[in-house]
């Protein structure tokens, strides 16, 4: 499952930084924090493993 944005890739990133223990849970903000808590390790990885290249910086809802 790609990234619809490079926002969401970012996010992703962050969230799987913080379940490898890389960075400190208290640190995510917004939706990395809750992505870090309601997806798995390797959901995270396919998300933000996205190129961001061609990806709108926010998605349309």
């Amino acid at each position: 499952m790609p990234a619809k944005s490079a926002a969401q890739q970012k996010a992703a990133g962050a969230a799987l930084s913080a379940k490898r223990g890389e960075t400190p849970r208290n640190k995510l903000r917004g939706a990395s924090k809750q992505m870090e808590t309601s997806m798995s390790e390797k959901q995270l990885d396919e998300l933000a493993s996205t190129k961001r290249k061609g990806r709108p910086e926010h998605a349309a809802e």
